[in-house]
């Protein structure tokens, strides 16, 4: 898109134009490539025509993000984990833990997968012979290894990831069977919390996990939806404690209101 380039007008309706700021406007507030993002809004809000210009200033004005403190992440890199999952060429990189070391990797990148506030490289570790997700944000000095490969039993790529951020990381994993659309529960539930699969019509699984299981049974009490837990068994105790708690503070607050 520079000097001298051959490239027919760009042309944009007005509605697809403020959805190119807007989209431009929540990457600048984003995980991801925010300072390029910024760069190019600026740019392009300054060639809108005048009455676009006002809308987007608009938008500029009303909109306040809710800073999230998540890690940012450059467009250059992701742009090199982008390139060699479609290209399959073995990527070599140093992975910063939750511990602060750093370790080498040598992977075979699948896919990029962008869940809310964080990026994830799914990617097949060649030194471990397992499928792994990698946090953008952790990874440092990125670089291509100078040869390619052939994928080897792929994961679906979003399924892979919600696993490994909803119940993975925890010592208590559940399954509960609710009582209500998936599309209801899936509205409840960010994925970054649980993975809801439709059952029927009127009922889903929801997979989530936690620290303890009394995490777990209050967070299924605010859904306000009927529920059945499958496992673990040490979840439904935590239920009747839960209830028994409930019904002595209703018991209390009926007493002090009379």
């Amino acid at each position: 898109m520079g000097a001298g380039s051959v490239l027919p007008p760009l042309l944009l309706e007005d509605d697809e134009a403020v959805a190119v700021v807007l989209s431009l406007r929540t990457a600048a507030g984003s995980a991801g490539p925010a300072e390029t993002a910024a760069a190019a809004l600026a740019k392009l809000e300054r060639i809108l025509p005048a009455r676009l210009r006002r809308r987007a200033a608009a938008l500029r004005q009303a909109t306040v993000p809710l800073p999230g403190g998540a890690p940012a992440v450059g467009a250059e890199v992701l742009t090199v984990l982008a390139e060699a999952c479609q290209e399959r060429q073995v990527l070599a990189f140093g992975y910063r833990g939750r511990d602060g070391a750093v370790t080498g990797r040598h992977v075979e990148p699948h896919r990029l997968v962008h869940a809310g506030r964080r990026w994830y490289l799914v990617a097949r570790d060649r030194d471990r012979d397992a499928w792994r997700t990698f946090r953008a944000d952790r990874i440092e000095d990125v670089r291509r290894a100078g040869m390619g490969f052939v994928p080897v039993d792929p994961p679906d790529a979003a399924a892979f990831v919600a696993e490994a951020v909803t119940t993975a990381p925890y010592p208590v994993r559940a399954r509960v069977l609710v009582h209500a659309p998936a599309e209801v529960v899936a509205a409840q539930v960010p994925p970054s919390a649980g993975v809801v699969e439709a059952v029927s019509a009127g009922t889903c699984l929801l997979l989530t996990g936690a620290h303890t299981p009394g995490h777990i049974a209050l967070h299924l009490a605010l859904l306000g939806h009927p529920f059945t837990v499958l496992e673990p068994a040490d979840l439904i105790g935590e239920l009747a404690v839960l209830a028994d708690h409930l019904a002595a503070a209703h018991r209390a607050s009926v007493a002090a209101e009379g």
